[in-house]
């Protein structure tokens, strides 16, 4: 896939809009893709989903999400594995193999981010059979370090590459989200060695923004608006050979108050001049 052909809306970012919504926005757009939340999946039910997107003549390129599996309580791991069982079930109903997994931050009271990660690599290893049984690959998902204590205990593309590496990597794969990784120094040999390791399963777009909002999930912008340099980081993932969709995932006040076929123009234009230049490497 090449071009215009890999851009994938993301639900997060037309956060006002139902499924329905966005899927027909998406289509509306010209866009090939887009990128499902489950609580939007919900709203019509898994099937009825499925077809929506099917009927639009669009794609799932990812589904969000799994993960928040670092609980020491038994029945909140129960809880925790059942919930990820059905999220794998959801994504192969949903014609994806692309299940993003958010690890979940610390227990309350625990301060043990080892053992915390630890965790997380038990319940994997749960999961990882079947996710392969439904061709499902679980995307783990690194998050920026401000959110180590309560979204994710994996901060970086290495540490999920290391919690992957037991796994098969059309089983256990990682997310490049540029809103997160980009300040990592060692970015460039984890992207590198993600795909030589066959294990990008997906490339989420956004930028970072300053100030930081006070509520710092909706700190992420269009892409131009804020530090991130795409030319050079679209170009690492470029390197490995990366051929799926680049998915605009934004989650902001101003962008959601905005009506959502606005967004995605600006969007498809800021995809055009920010990030498709780039995408040969």
């Amino acid at each position: 896939m090449t071009g215009r052909s890999r851009l994938s809306l993301n639900t997060a970012t037309t956060k006002g809009w139902t499924l329905r919504e966005a899927v027909d926005g998406a289509a509306r757009a010209g866009l090939p893709a887009v990128g499902l939340w489950r609580d939007r999946v919900a709203e019509v039910g898994v099937p009825a989903a499925a077809k929506l997107v099917r009927d639009a003549g669009v794609r799932v390129s990812s589904l969000c999400r799994g993960g928040f599996l670092t609980a020491t309580d038994p029945h909140e791991v129960r809880a925790a594995l059942a919930d990820n069982r059905a999220a794998i079930a959801e994504a192969a109903a949903l014609g994806t193999d692309v299940l993003v997994v958010v690890v979940g931050g610390l227990p309350a009271g625990d301060r043990d981010l080892a053992g915390a990660r630890a965790r997380v690599a038990d319940r994997i290893a749960d999961l990882a059979p079947v996710a392969r049984e439904h061709g499902v690959r679980l995307a783990l998902e690194a998050l920026h370090p401000m959110y180590a204590a309560d979204r994710a205990v994996l901060s970086t593309v290495e540490q999920a590459l290391d919690l992957a590496r037991p796994h098969p990597p059309d089983v256990v794969a990682v997310v490049v989200d540029t809103f997160h990784v980009f300040w990592d120094p060692r970015l460039a040999a984890s992207i590198a060695r993600a795909g030589s390791e066959g294990r990008i399963a997906a490339y989420q777009v956004c930028d970072f923004l300053l100030p930081i909002a006070p509520d710092p999930l909706l700190s992420r912008g269009m892409m131009g608006d804020g530090v991130i340099d795409f030319a050079a980081l679209t170009r690492l993932v470029a390197a490995t050979g990366y051929a799926g969709d680049v998915e605009v995932e934004i989650f902001n006040a101003d962008v959601w108050a905005t009506p959502g076929d606005e967004v995605l123009a600006t969007m498809t234009a800021r995809y055009r001049d920010h990030v498709l230049p780039h995408l040969d490497g």
